[in-house]
């Protein structure tokens, strides 16, 4: 009775909180001082015709440091948390369906291209480096269901990871030595506003932050398939 009482006046609470915030919502018309900025000098200063996701990789740089950080963590921790977790003597998956087989034998190549091209056109279309890793990681996971005994590489996986991240750092650093600040843009050409090879540094930065993203989430599919096992 008490327990049921007690989430019936917590529900109550949620529901007053919720409906104060719909009540007292006040839409704003107008960007704020930052905001406006972006706005209006942004694509002159960054030459990137995707404003949103190039004020992501450059005028809040350190912010993506943290969340490329965070994932890397993630990533670590799950690997260290498996890793102590006692293997099966033998891996014994259900074969794959003949469809799934084959459709991934055409789809995976065509997944992996399209997350290279999110994130190296990620400055002129909507995408980037997360969305692009992310949709390459999807590709492993198409692998994986249709070949539950690939075994991926962890030694690849792994230098492709150190590389793409001290990549990613020097492109950083060397904004604050030729630029104005970390991974700003301009320590190279902006280029022709609108085509591929514009944005200064935006392009490389995608593509380090692509493969990062990719490599680790690979990662964390990779251990949570060797330790699955179905009997």
């Amino acid at each position: 009775m008490f327990k049921r009482l007690f989430i019936f006046v917590l529900l109550l609470g949620l529901g007053y909180i919720f409906f104060s915030l719909v009540e007292n919502y006040q839409g704003k018309t107008e960007l704020s001082g930052i905001g406006r900025y972006y706005a209006e000098r942004g694509a002159d200063e960054l030459g990137s015709a995707n404003l949103v996701t190039s004020v992501v990789v450059t005028y809040r740089g350190l912010d993506t440091l943290g969340e490329v950080s965070i994932l890397f963590l993630t990533a670590l921790i799950i690997g260290f948390v498996l890793s102590g977790k006692a293997a099966p003597e033998k891996h014994k998956f259900n074969p794959a369906s003949e469809i799934l087989t084959t459709a991934s034998k055409m789809m995976i190549p065509i997944v992996f291209m399209f997350g290279v091209y999110v994130f190296i056109n990620g400055h002129l279309s909507p995408g980037g480096g997360f969305q692009g890793g992310a949709i390459i990681a999807s590709g492993v996971a198409l692998l994986l269901l249709a070949q539950p005994d690939k075994k991926i590489n962890h030694t690849l996986i792994s230098f492709i990871e150190s590389i793409s991240g001290i990549g990613f750092v020097i492109v950083g650093i060397l904004g604050i030595l030729l630029a104005g600040g970390f991974l700003d843009n301009r320590i190279m050409e902006l280029g022709t506003f609108g085509h591929i090879l514009s944005a200064g540094s935006i392009p490389i930065i995608y593509i380090f932050v692509g493969l990062k993203v990719g490599s680790e989430l690979t990662s964390i599919l990779s251990n949570l398939q060797e330790t699955q096992t179905q009997e």
